[in-house]
């Protein structure tokens, strides 16, 4: 789920803003709560409607124990002509003025954990919320049998002030999950991104737990 903004107040990016919004988190969450599918804002998908059966719609409500958030950026949408139907792109983060971009590209943008947060607690149905997924991917350095990753320890206390805000004006936050404790193979990246708070020499297999793991360690003791 990432929170969406338009690009400026003109109406066309306004309206792109709420399409990339329906497209990005809305399809997934709104059928599930027995809403139905957001076709009003979504006009790439109204055809659905008439493969839908009487009685689907009900069969898809689900009374979950939590909605689980997996979330890592905004997304600032503009009108765009490419891709045609859908009329909507997004602004580069590395176009965004004084963004700070994580090595996968990605704008650092911590009030987006607090926005997406009250933007799905508002839903009817939604109760409990876990922060299934959260992290950032950095050049990490061996340097001394250390890495000192302190744009991710800020990383880390940033969103987690997000996720605290957003609990005390009353969404039921109950857990949260860092992704991820090692670094990993990546689904399109391969060994490349690194988002672990322990580092993995690939070659070696050997583990360095870094200083954002040390700092969770402490955070939680």
């Amino acid at each position: 789920c990432s929170h969406i903004d338009a690009k400026n107040d003109s109406s066309r990016h306004q309206n792109a803003a709420r399409k990339a919004d329906a497209l990005l988190n809305r399809l997934f969450i709104e059928p599930a709560l027995g809403m139905g599918y957001p076709v009003d804002d979504l006009s790439l998908i109204q055809k659905i409607e008439k493969h839908i059966k009487p009685g689907d719609e009900e069969k898809m409500k689900f009374d979950f124990d939590f909605i689980g958030i997996q979330n890592y950026m905004r997304m600032i949408a503009r009108f765009s002509l490419w891709p045609p139907v859908l009329w909507v792109n997004q602004v580069k983060p590395k176009n965004i003025q004084g963004a700070e971009i994580t090595e996968m590209g990605w704008e650092v943008y911590p009030e987006g954990m607090y926005k997406i947060l009250k933007q799905m607690s508002a839903y009817k149905g939604v109760d409990k919320i876990i922060v299934t997924e959260n992290g950032a991917a950095f050049p990490d350095v061996v340097e001394n049998g250390r890495v000192h990753d302190t744009r991710r320890v800020q990383f880390f206390k940033d969103y987690l002030q997000n996720v605290l805000k957003a609990k005390q004006e009353g969404v039921n936050v109950q857990g949260y999950l860092a992704w991820t404790m090692m670094d990993n193979f990546e689904w399109a990246e391969g060994y490349h991104a690194r988002f672990g708070l322990i580092h993995v020499d690939f070659k070696t297999q050997q583990r360095i737990i870094k200083d954002s793991g040390l700092w969770f360690k402490e955070f939680l003791g």
